[in-house]
Order: structure tokens, then C-alpha cells, then sequence
């Protein structure tokens, strides 16, 4: 006796086939279920192993980021974080007060006026991730920075005041803040 897959009853002995009126009563071979059962396996695997994977950075805004914003007060100034890398020279990220740190511009700081903070100190980097309330104006300048080969707008510095020397971390990726990584990470 030969065991066939008929569709509208399931495996059964082919003799019980005889007297089904449905017309989906049909057998099925099993190469063919085999086939159709590999090929949804296959593509359910593909939409796991898609939707699965999930990287350990976070593209989202943490809540802290978020509130600080919000507390920001409109004017004339700008919100600054320090991004010291080591072999690049440009000075860090820079926003208007209540914009999200995605809006910031990684910026060449002119010290003509004013030395950075860092500079001031005699320590270059010493202010990593620090976030200030920057005096100052972009130029509408460009200024290349060959380690990265790259063109970063030109910020004048008239001013600054320290907010945190321990921000709310802003980056993707942990990395953004090692100042011997060469990665220029934006916030998200």
C-alpha cells in the first residue's frame, strides 16, 4: 500500500482516496512537499536572520540626551560636545540650543579670538566629551583637515562656559570616545 500527502486530508493510504468528492483530494508527491516545506523553511530562515540581527549600538535618543534638550533655553549661543581624536584636528560637535545632537556639525575651531578650552589648559584633549555653551559664529568657511582628508565648517570661538564634564552619551558606538580610535562617529 502506497502512503501519499492528499491535500485536503493529509497523509492517508492511497486506496482511501477513492470516493472523495473534494476536488482538492489530490495526492501530492513528496519530493514536491518536501520542496514547498525547504522553501518556506528557507525563507522564514532569511526574514529571522534579517529581523534577528541587531547590532549593539542603539540609533535612538536616550531619554537623559532628551531631557537635557529640552532644558536648553533659546538664544544666542550654541551647545558644543569635545570629540578628541588624536589624529584629527578638528575641535568637535556643534548645535543650536534645542536642536537634536543629529543636527550638530563636526567643526574646525578658529582660536584667533579665543583659545578652546583644552588649549587654554595646556592638555589637548583633556575635555573629551565635555559639553559647553559656546559664544562664537560660523563663518560659512571651510577648513580641510588632512588626517581625514575632509573639509569641516570653521567655528569662531569668542566664549565658552563648561555644562558637563559627564554628558549623557550621545554616540552609536562606545569606540567614538577612545581619542586612538580613528573613527569619526556622528550622534545619532
Amino acid at each position: 500500500m502506497e502512503i501519499t500527502k492528499l491535500a485536503c486530508h493529509g497523509w492517508r493510504p492511497e486506496a482511501s482516496r477513492a470516493g472523495c468528492l473534494d476536488p482538492r483530494c489530490s495526492p501530492i508527491s513528496l519530493p514536491l512537499m518536501l520542496r514547498r516545506h525547504l522553501v518556506t523553511l528557507l525563507a522564514a530562515t532569511a526574514v529571522l536572520a534579517v529581523v534577528g540581527c541587531e547590532t549593539t549600538t542603539s540609533n535612538r535618543v536616550s531619554p537623559a540626551v532628551a531631557a537635557t534638550i529640552r532644558t536648553e533655553a533659546p538664544g544666542d549661543y550654541y551647545i558644543g560636545r569635545r570629540y578628541y581624536k588624536r589624529d584629527y584636528k578638528m575641535w568637535g560637535w556643534v548645535r543650536r540650543p534645542g536642536q537634536q545632537w543629529k543636527e550638530s556639525q563636526l567643526v574646525m575651531m578658529s582660536e584667533n579670538t579665543k583659545l578652546a578650552p583644552d588649549r587654554e589648559k595646556g592638555d589637548l584633549g583633556i575635555d573629551n566629551n565635555s559639553e559647553y555653551r559656546l559664544q562664537g559664529r560660523f563663518t560659512g568657511g571651510q577648513v580641510y583637515e588632512p588626517a581625514s582628508n575632509r573639509f569641516y565648517p570653521e567655528f569662531v570661538l569668542t566664549g565658552y562656559e563648561i555644562l558637563s564634564t559627564a554628558p549623557p552619551f550621545i554616540y552609536s558606538d562606545r569606540r567614538a570616545l577612545d581619542p586612538k580610535v580613528r573613527l569619526l562617529i556622528p550622534p545619532p
